[in-house]
């Protein structure tokens, strides 16, 4: 991923609560919307690539759909086995309406 910052949603099209998928120089990147804050994370679980954005979301943490494995969304850290590893974080930040995804944290 480059240092810039890319335009991956508007504000409006992410209410509190969300979460969706999209695409950053060919990579799948979940963005969250937690209360208003906006978070960044590589889409794919680190136990068993399972993609989080079909998972579920309660609170500030995803269930990956494969394997139950849940990871909190505002550290990245896994929070339950199978699932050992944290998520790779980006960098976000909203301007003019936008949320845009810079590099890793």
């Amino acid at each position: 991923m480059s240092d810039e910052f890319v335009k991956v949603a508007s504000v409006e099209g992410l209410p509190p609560g969300e979460m969706t998928c999209v695409q950053v120089d060919g990579e799948g990147v979940l963005v969250v919307n937690l209360e208003g804050e906006y978070y960044a994370f590589n889409e794919e679980c680190t136990h068993a690539f399972g993609r989080l954005s079909m998972g579920t979301l309660k609170g500030h943490e995803v269930k990956c759909p494969s394997h139950d494995a849940w990871f909190n969304l505002k550290t990245g850290d896994a929070v339950t086995r199978p699932a050992i590893y944290p998520l790779a974080r980006y960098q976000v930040r909203v301007e003019d309406g936008d949320i845009l995804v810079g590099p890793p944290a």
